[in-house]
């Protein structure tokens, strides 16, 4: 049998100093983006699945011990996912700790469809400060670009640039790398000089603006394909656009 496409998501907000309503915000927009999805599920050390009665107050006390435990929909044939990790400073761009918020959907028409609304409501939700959607195969690739090799460096395939490690991006506002739908938030936009509007014409085709003040912006009108020939330009394009994703040094 096949395996059933993902599509990962992921987003990076300041790290959680409490219960401030990130959390939640979050869990309930990616509930609102996707029509009958309800993240009520946690899975227990056993690997059982173990519903919550009270989901929002499980979620707001493990927030005020800056946790964001795993969340499903207790679906094990459809299964969805979300939660958060600790990014300490040490290991964050700018020296400034980060939470990592991801999520996990099957790749189908109706996520394909809401996927937008589904990262912008995440991220938002937890006022990210950029975040970015990929099909999981294009994301195993895009990954290639960051991690090293036993040789040292990493080693990016088909032509795509070589990216520095998280931590050595200069602020925590630059993106550290791209995917098939980017979350940039408005301080985010402004640190790679989004948009201009004479050379940004082929992406605002395919953005738009959130309610923050923030832009969501597609690379590529079907989910991104590095087999596809036009997709893998599309992705190679807008890393020369955008010299600083990826804590490269400015040209």
């Amino acid at each position: 049998m096949t395996a059933q496409r993902r599509l990962l998501l992921a987003v990076y907000t300041p790290a959680l100093t409490g219960n401030d309503g990130r959390t939640l915000a979050a869990v309930r927009g990616m509930e609102l983006a996707l029509s009958g999805l309800r993240l009520e599920w946690k899975v227990s050390k056993e690997g059982h699945l173990v519903a919550l009665p009270d989901r929002d107050a499980w979620l707001a006390e493990a927030a005020t011990r800056g946790k964001f435990p795993l969340l499903c929909n207790g679906d094990e044939s459809y299964p969805v996912t979300i939660a958060g990790l600790k990014m300490p400073a040490s290991h964050a761009p700018g020296g400034q700790a980060l939470f990592d918020i991801h999520a996990d959907l099957p790749l189908d028409v109706a996520v394909i469809e809401a996927a937008a609304n589904v990262l912008v409501n995440v991220a938002e939700g937890a006022r990210a400060h950029w975040g970015r959607a990929t099909p999981d195969r294009a994301a195993l690739e895009i990954a290639e670009q960051i991690a090293p090799t036993l040789g040292g460096p990493p080693s990016p395939p088909r032509g795509l640039p070589a990216l520095n490690c998280f931590e050595q991006s200069r602020s925590p506002e630059l993106p550290y790398c791209l995917g098939w739908l980017n979350y940039w938030s408005a301080a985010a936009a402004l640190a790679i000089g989004f948009p201009d509007p004479a050379r940004d014409a082929e992406l605002l085709s395919r953005a738009r603006r959130t309610a923050s003040g923030g832009w969501v912006v597609q690379l590529t009108d079907a989910p991104l394909d590095l087999d596809n020939p036009a997709h893998l330009d599309a992705l190679k394009r807008a890393y020369q656009r955008f010299p600083g994703i990826g804590g490269r040094p400015a040209p």
